[in-house]
C-alpha cells in the first residue's frame, strides 16, 4: 500500500469500512470484520477505535489506518 494510507487521519463520529490490508499485519482487525461499516469513536496511538454491531451487540475494533477507509 501507498505511505500515505499509513497517514491517513478520520475524524470522531466519521463513518469507516474496515477492509483488511493483507500486506499489513499490524494493527489488523479479525477477518470476520471484513466489509463492515462501522463509527469512529477515538484515536488510541497510530490506531483507531471503531465501533460496530455484530448481532445486535456493539464491538470495539482497534484498526489501524491502512484497514480502514472513509464510506
Amino acid at each position: 500500500p501507498p505511505v500515505t494510507a499509513s497517514l491517513r487521519d478520520f475524524p470522531i463520529g466519521s463513518k469507516v469500512t474496515i477492509l483488511v490490508e493483507p500486506s499489513v499485519q499490524k494493527g489488523m482487525p479479525h477477518p470476520r470484520y471484513h466489509g463492515r461499516v462501522g463509527t469512529v469513536v477515538e484515536k488510541r496511538g497510530r490506531a483507531f477505535v471503531v465501533h460496530l454491531t455484530d448481532g445486535g451487540k456493539i464491538k470495539k475494533i482497534i484498526a489501524r489506518p491502512e484497514h480502514l477507509r472513509m464510506v
